[in-house]
């Protein structure tokens, strides 16, 4: 019998630790990323209040084809970044989700900073 490590656990084991290190206040609220196979979403989170402030995702009906790939996002990266400029955030902490910093995350993280977002 082959045991698979159970990918999912260890993601959420490391999203986890990496979530007891950083937290979003209201004047630098957290990005928080989540990536599935078809799909990508990204929240701007004032966890202190503990409320979403924006939310832009690959769902949405502005998007069109695949939303599973690097080009959408960093649409959604430059749609989250606009959303947040609109309601005067511009420094934001950048909480990746237990995910690698390659591929549809870090091309969302691109398209966040050419929206106006600092992290």
């Amino acid at each position: 019998m082959i045991n698979r490590p159970d990918t999912r656990a260890q993601r959420q084991k490391r999203h986890k630790r990496v979530r007891a290190k950083i937290s979003g206040t209201p004047e630098k609220p957290r990005l928080c990323v989540f990536r599935s196979l078809n799909h990508i979403y990204a929240q701007v989170i004032d966890d202190v209040n503990g409320c979403t402030l924006v939310s832009a995702s690959s769902v949405e009906k502005d998007f069109e084809g695949s939303g599973g790939n690097c080009e959408v996002a960093r649409k959604v990266g430059n749609l989250i970044a606009q959303r947040a400029v609109e309601k005067g955030i511009e420094n934001v902490v950048f909480d990746r989700g237990g995910y690698i910093y390659h591929g549809r995350v870090k091309e969302l993280a691109e398209g966040a900073r050419e929206g106006g977002l600092k992290f």
